[in-house]
């Protein structure tokens, strides 16, 4: 679940991203300021737009992604509660950046210069596909979970690369706009006497 707003790009409103779905099924239905974006098919709510946002939310510091907290959610069901809308906003708080412990490294069965990964991240273990010359079996190492947006302003979603499931990104330093990252392909690797899988990579 994502929050964006660009009030040059797209004016005052304020998109809740949920899921993905088809464009062919997608459909809306509005309340006062608020519309429901959902799949004509399955009926599921793919997200929300917020219009006239500055009415119900302070959005002068907001420009591109807006980070999630419990404050910005209770505001935003508020806006539902008085544009008449039923279900609430409940956004997954959880941090996107985290620390993993590669447990397995695999060859991919159908790709030279791919690995499979069992990456744990202190909640769960993950298996993640990576092309990183450099993964290897006990490494800690930066993950973008599922809902993740990188600083390019890319999206990590549930994937399968050449067959195989991968749910998340192992990232490089270049990849997570680092400052003086190195040129050469390959992830970052931590320091495990410094991070623990599970803790935030950034705070």
């Amino acid at each position: 679940m994502n929050v964006f707003y660009n009030k040059e790009g797209i004016g005052d409103t304020l998109l809740i991203y949920i899921k993905d779905m088809e464009l062919r099924n997608r459909t809306f239905e509005k309340k006062g300021d608020v519309a429901r974006i959902l799949d004509s098919e399955t009926k599921e709510v793919a997200g929300y737009n917020l219009f006239n946002a500055s009415k119900y939310i302070e959005v002068n510091q907001f420009n591109g992604q807006v980070e999630l907290t419990e404050e910005l959610a209770g505001k935003i069901n508020d806006a539902f509660k008085e544009n008449g809308v039923e279900e609430s906003f409940s956004p997954d708080l959880s941090p996107k950046f985290v620390v993993g412990h590669v447990l397995e490294k695999e060859k991919h069965p159908n790709a030279d210069k791919l690995s499979v990964c069992k990456v744990d991240v202190g909640t769960e273990v993950l298996q993640i596909v990576c092309g990183a010359p450099n993964v290897d079996k006990g490494q800690h190492v930066v993950v973008a979970k599922v809902g993740a947006v990188m600083p390019s302003g890319l999206l990590i979603k549930d994937a399968e690369l050449r067959g195989i499931a991968s749910s998340g990104m192992i990232c490089s330093a270049k990849e997570l706009n680092l400052p003086d990252a190195p040129a050469e392909k390959g992830i970052l690797v931590l320091d495990a006497d410094e991070y623990k899988a599970g803790q935030p990579f950034w705070k």
